[in-house]
């Protein structure tokens, strides 16, 4: 029952490893599942598509790419989406840069999507799939880019509030619209604590990047300590200077001394030579 069967063979049989018909494909029966994401309300939502119509927009895109989405119904009227990835049927993720429809096996090192190295170093050659789109993918991952007329039931009418607020002090200004003169520590986000049986307590997080009066003390520290250590090296390279122009002054009046003895020496020989000479 279903869709009729296509006489097109599909694969090789594993039993006798030849195209022998036992791989039918069922026309028309392209599945691939959607995770389409909402940023501004914080949710997502996982919907199945069987109707290959539908998905017909997404073929031949490549990542980054934003589509409408239009043509998955009329709820999604108005909808554009941006495709930011996806998985194969075997589990292989989509990555970006790859311009191929299939599978390619690449040398994965630390900073490269799909990868996680173990080790310090690590680089190792991993199965990837390409950034398009095609009807190989068992999951599409799309992110809203522009909300459209019609609210979508369990992704943009409800709102999923955030579990950490930010901790980073020039973002709880960003946040809050706060100026520098404002105490940044006053406007942290705290996180209820509650146990059965105990005193309701908040945790805040320890605010990073704050500019205090120690944090201001510790910069004109090693400013100081900065400008000490310029000093003293100027005070030594002056001082090297001054001792390597003495050393090279003694050295040349010692040379200066050799030449003027040997000269001396040479002209000595000439007058006792020319004596001895005369005497004969």
């Amino acid at each position: 029952r279903g869709a009729p069967f296509s006489r097109e063979l599909a694969g090789v049989c594993a039993g006798c490893g030849r195209k022998c018909g036992l791989f039918l494909r069922r026309r028309g029966s392209a599945r691939m599942k959607l995770n389409i994401s909402f940023p501004a309300t914080g949710c997502q939502k996982l919907i199945e598509v069987d109707d290959e119509r539908k998905l017909r927009t997404f073929y031949e895109k490549r990542m980054a790419t934003e589509v409408a989405a239009d043509s998955l119904g009329e709820e999604w009227k108005g909808y554009v989406v941006r495709i930011s990835g996806g998985n194969d049927k075997q589990g292989f993720p989509m990555k970006q840069g790859v311009l191929t429809h299939g599978r390619v096996r690449l040398l994965l090192s630390k900073g490269h999507s799909c990868y996680r190295p173990r080790r310090t170093g690590e680089r190792k050659r991993k199965s990837v799939r390409g950034c398009i789109v095609d009807a190989n993918l068992s999951v599409l991952n799309l992110v809203i880019v522009k909300k459209g007329e019609k609210d979508i039931p369990g992704l943009t009418d409800t709102t999923v509030p955030r579990r950490l607020g930010p901790k980073r002090a020039s973002r709880i200004r960003k946040l809050f619209n706060l100026s520098k003169e404002d105490d940044v520590r006053q406007y942290v986000v705290r996180k209820p604590l509650n146990k059965e049986g105990k005193k309701p307590r908040t945790k805040a997080p320890k605010i990073q990047r704050l500019v205090t009066p120690r944090v201001l003390q510790h910069k004109r520290r090693r400013i100081a300590l900065k400008k000490q250590r310029t000093q003293k090296n100027k005070e030594e390279a002056a001082e090297y200077a001054k001792l390597l122009a003495k050393r090279m002054k003694e050295a040349k009046e010692k040379r200066q001394e050799q030449i003027a003895k040997r000269r001396r020496l040479s002209s000595l020989r000439a007058s006792t030579s020319k004596s001895e000479s005369s005497q004969k």
